[in-house]
């Protein structure tokens, strides 16, 4: 396996909508979006969002990074966006030092 990753493919695998591009679901009426949603959203009650925030995430860093190959490896496998997942990971560390000892 190589590592990379079109950005089609990625893409597809990451949208729960198939890449579907963002201004085309705001163009969207309420009655076409159900016909793009996964089956599951079906069951959620209707105020389910009803205390929703949006959540801008903090800006990211390209850095250069040694990481051991098995590691890699096993990142890749689990999908294209590897690379958020391990952001995910290393900020579940640091945050579990940030917490107050009791």
């Amino acid at each position: 396996m190589s590592g990379k990753y079109t950005r089609e493919r990625s893409n597809t695998k990451r949208n729960p909508i198939g890449g579907m591009n963002p201004e085309r679901l705001g163009e969207m009426t309420e009655a076409e979006i159900p016909s793009i949603s996964p089956p599951e959203l079906a069951d959620l009650p209707d105020d389910v969002w009803d205390g929703a925030v949006v959540v801008t995430p903090p800006p990211r860093e390209a850095i250069p990074i040694r990481v051991d190959g098995d590691v890699l490896e096993w990142f890749r496998r689990q999908d294209p966006s590897y690379q958020t997942r391990m952001n995910a990971v290393l900020r579940s560390y640091m945050d579990a030092f940030r917490r107050p000892i009791r």
